[in-house]
């Protein structure tokens, strides 16, 4: 496979399929895509904040005429740095996953900086939130929902050229999709893909997600744009299922073991998967696999996971 630099920006990825990569691929620092065929186009997903999503459209539309107008809008789940941007594309046909469109609802994009904002006495948290989203500017933020939602397989035409949105939630969140561009051997996989980084599953199950690492590995593919990092093969698939399973298997044991989630977050040692960034996610995988297991459906406090983060990142530092 070609090697694909890893820089900001739009990359063509050839017979009018691009990638927008935002390095280094952590928190907040998203990818997009675009898919055009003739007078049309299609935009998979928008940015974390509107000056980042209306630089990534003007260069776009500077790549291709048919980008100068957004014809549909693809969501491929619900974190808002997948579709705070959504606002400056008006006019276009919104689509996500049901699943995904109730949950953009639940979830202000807002949220989490407010709650720090309000909690005295907790400056490790407000300052770990501050390292994750201080570069972003979400004071303008409006939420726009999806104006078409679909669940488990829709097909979508980009002038000629077939487009594939495929149901694969919940796993990383509610209502994660794949878009799947068979002509082109394309998969624009959302955040079902950290390349590089440490991949977080906010709702799981996690056998969910291992079902869609295989799903792509089995597709005629050979481009898979992640959500965050650089753009890989299989074998970047190959990786995060490999991570998912290894997490699975050893939260599985201390659970079994009658350690609690905390104890279990501060005995696993992370091994081959230490270098990737944003190791404290482990706290969040841990805990969801907990919920899991025990068949714990009550509401999770991502606020509560963002405080334990917080402190697991300061004890690495210190170590």
């Amino acid at each position: 496979m070609k090697k694909w630099e890893y820089r900001k920006g739009l990359h063509d990825l050839g017979n009018g399929i691009y990638a927008y990569l935002q390095p280094d691929g952590s928190w907040g620092w998203s990818n997009a895509g675009l898919i055009a065929d003739g007078e049309e186009s299609i935009l998979i997903d928008t940015l974390t904040d509107l000056l980042l999503t209306g630089e990534m459209l003007g260069a776009m539309a500077m790549a291709t005429k048919s980008a100068s107008v957004i014809d549909k809008l693809i969501i491929t789940h619900a974190n808002p740095d997948h579709f705070n941007g959504n606002k400056l594309v008006g006019g276009a046909e919104i689509i996500a996953s049901k699943a995904c469109a109730e949950e953009m609802i639940e979830m202000p994009s807002k949220s989490i900086g407010e709650l720090a904002k309000n909690s005295p006495g907790k400056e490790e948290l407000k300052a770990f939130i501050d390292r994750c989203f201080g570069a972003f500017h979400l004071e303008e933020i409006t939420i726009v929902p999806p104006t078409r939602t679909f669940e488990k397989h829709l097909e979508i035409m980009a002038g000629n050229k077939e487009v594939h949105l495929i149901e694969v939630g919940p796993s990383h969140t509610k209502g994660d999709i794949i878009v799947h561009v068979p002509e082109d051997e394309v998969v624009f996989a959302g955040d079902l893909l950290f390349i590089g980084g440490t991949p977080i599953m906010w709702v799981g199950p996690v056998a969910n997600w291992l079902r869609a690492c295989d799903m792509m590995l089995d597709m005629d593919a050979e481009i898979f744009v992640p959500g965050h990092g650089p753009i890989t093969d299989k074998e970047g698939v190959k990786a995060v299922r490999g991570y998912l399973e290894y997490v699975h298997e050893e939260t599985r044991k201390r659970y079994d073991a009658g350690m609690t989630a905390d104890e279990a977050v501060s005995d696993i040692t992370l091994g081959k998967y230490s270098s990737l960034n944003d190791s404290e996610r482990i706290v969040v995988n841990v805990h969801i696999l907990y919920k899991e297991f025990s068949r714990d459906d009550s509401p999770t406090s991502v606020l509560d996971l963002f405080g334990k983060m917080a402190k697991f990142e300061l004890k690495e530092k210190s170590s």
